[in-house]
C-alpha cells in the first residue's frame, strides 16, 4: 500500500489507475481503525479494482466542548490494519493541506434540516464540518463509489444528500454496522469505557431491540421512544434522544410504517455512544 501525504502526488496515482481503466472505491476515516473500518475497505473491494482510504481527523466537526486534540491517532498500526484489508492506497493529509486558507476562512458547507435534528441537535455545527471535508475528499479522490458505515445513519444520510445536491459523480455504498459478541456496536469510542461500563454499554443494542420489537407489536412511537429513555436512565446512560425515524429520518405517524428505525445517542461516563436498528433490514 503507497502513502501520500500531499493532494498533488495522489492525484498522480489516481492518474495513472484511471488511464489503465480502473473503478477506484473511497473509504474516508479520522483513524483509529477497528475491525469494522477494515470491513469498509472490503466490501468497497466488491465495488471497485482500487481501494483508497483517508485518515484525517477533521477539526471543524468537533464542537467547542469537544476534544479535538484528545481523539485518539494510531496511524502506524491503521496503516498496517489498511495494508492488510487490501487497501491500495492511503492519503494522509495535514490540516494545511485540507484547508488552505485555515479552518476559520475555509469555504463553509451546510445541509439543511436533516443536520438540524438527532446529534445535530446535540452537536451544533458537527455535520457542517462532515459535509465540508468529506466534500473536499471526494473532490480530491474523485472516486466512483464510496464507502460508510450504517452505525452513523445521520452522517450516512447527510452524505447521501449532499451528494445528490452537489451532482458529485459518486455511488454512495452504505456498510452494515459490526458488531462485538455481545451486541455492542464497535467503535473507536469503546475504548473509552471505564470497568464495568463496557457491559453496561450492551444495553443500547438490547433497547434498540425493544424499540424494534414493540414497534411491531402496535405501541405508538412516542410511547415507545418514552420507555426506551427510561430504560437507559434506569441502566445509568444519560440520554440525548431514543427515537424512531423514517429512513429518511423523517417523523413517522404510526410503529407498523415499513422503513423505520430506532436510533439512540446516550452517554455513559464521559463517552457518547450512538448505535441505531433498522426494523425491516434481514
Amino acid at each position: 500500500m503507497q502513502s501520500f501525504t500531499t493532494v498533488a502526488m495522489f492525484r498522480r496515482q489516481i492518474a495513472d489507475w484511471r488511464s489503465a481503466g480502473k473503478r477506484i472505491a473511497f473509504v474516508p476515516t479520522m483513524g483509529n481503525l477497528h475491525a469494522g473500518h477494515f470491513a469498509l475497505v472490503k466490501l468497497a473491494r466488491e465495488h471497485a479494482d482500487k481501494v483508497v482510504a483517508s485518515i484525517f481527523v477533521n477539526p471543524t466537526q468537533f464542537g467547542p466542548n469537544e476534544d479535538y486534540a484528545r481523539y485518539p491517532r494510531t496511524p502506524d498500526s491503521d496503516i498496517d490494519g489498511l495494508a492488510g484489508a487490501g487497501c491500495d492506497a492511503l492519503l494522509l493529509p495535514s490540516v494545511e493541506e485540507m484547508y488552505p486558507f485555515g479552518t476559520m476562512g475555509c469555504v463553509q458547507m451546510h445541509v439543511p434540516g436533516i443536520t438540524d435534528i438527532l446529534c445535530g441537535a446535540h452537536r451544533p455545527g458537527h455535520f457542517n464540518g462532515v459535509a465540508q471535508v468529506v466534500a473536499r475528499l471526494f473532490n480530491m479522490v474523485q472516486p466512483d463509489v464510496a464507502v460508510f458505515g450504517r452505525k452513523d445513519y445521520q452522517q450516512l444520510q447527510v452524505i447521501r444528500y449532499m451528494t445528490t445536491e452537489m451532482s458529485f459523480p459518486v455511488q454512495i455504498v452504505p456498510a452494515p454496522t459490526l458488531r462485538e459478541s455481545d451486541g455492542l456496536a464497535m467503535s473507536s469510542r469503546n475504548q473509552y469505557l471505564q470497568g464495568e461500563e463496557r457491559q453496561t454499554a450492551t444495553f443500547i443494542h438490547q433497547t434498540l431491540c425493544f424499540m424494534r420489537d414493540q414497534a411491531a407489536l402496535g405501541m405508538p412511537p412516542g410511547g415507545i421512544e418514552a420507555e426506551a429513555r427510561q430504560r437507559l436512565e434506569m441502566a445509568g446512560f444519560t440520554v440525548d434522544y431514543a427515537e424512531i425515524r423514517r429512513s429518511d429520518l423523517a417523523r413517522p405517524k404510526a410503529s407498523d410504517e415499513k422503513g423505520l428505525l430506532a436510533l439512540i445517542a446516550a452517554r455513559l461516563g464521559r463517552t457518547r455512544l450512538i448505535d441505531n436498528l433498522e426494523f425491516d433490514a434481514a
